[in-house]
Formats: C-alpha cells, sequence, structure tokens
C-alpha cells in the first residue's frame, strides 16, 4: 500500500522584483535639486543658459516622477522669468 503525504498549506512566496506594471518609486531628487539650483542661479546670472538649463532638469526630473519636480520646475521658470527681467531693468536703467 502506497501513502501520499499531504503538502502543508503555505501561502505563496512574495513576487519580487516588482512586476512591469508596478511603478517603482523614485527617492532620488537629483534633477530637482540642480533644477533649483540653477532656477535660483538664473535670477542674478545668464538666465538664457541657466534659466532653460533649469527647466530642462525639471522636465526630467518630472519624467522621472521625483518628489521635488513640481517645485523645480516652479523655481526653474520663475527664476527665469526674473532674471530676464532683472536683466532688461538693468539693460534699460543703464541708458543703453
Amino acid at each position: 500500500m502506497v501513502t501520499t503525504m499531504s503538502q502543508a498549506n503555505y501561502p505563496p512566496p512574495p513576487s519580487y522584483p516588482p512586476g512591469p506594471n508596478t511603478p517603482l518609486q523614485n527617492t532620488s531628487n537629483l534633477f530637482s535639486i540642480l533644477a533649483i539650483v540653477f532656477g535660483v542661479v538664473a535670477i542674478i546670472f545668464f538666465p538664457i543658459l541657466f534659466g532653460v538649463a533649469a527647466i530642462v532638469l525639471a522636465v526630467v526630473a518630472r519624467s522621472k516622477g521625483e518628489r521635488l519636480s513640481i517645485i523645480a520646475l516652479v523655481v526653474a521658470i520663475v527664476g527665469t522669468l526674473a532674471g530676464f527681467l532683472i536683466g532688461y531693468l538693468v539693460y534699460t536703467s543703464a541708458g543703453a
């Protein structure tokens, strides 16, 4: 007589790594921080260079899902516009 032993009912193991439909949480804010720094620098120095770089970095941060990306985008745009405005005011007040 052949007897079979029943297996215990263990829960299935967790599925690691996450599947393709599971969004990954990005914990890095590197592009956002760089965009914020470049946005602030654009207020004083070369807004055409630093401002555009800040906006591009903020968009990249947004596409990567960084937590600070919205703040970085706002700082980049405001810093760029403020830099252009300050540059225009300095240019016109100098009588050029």
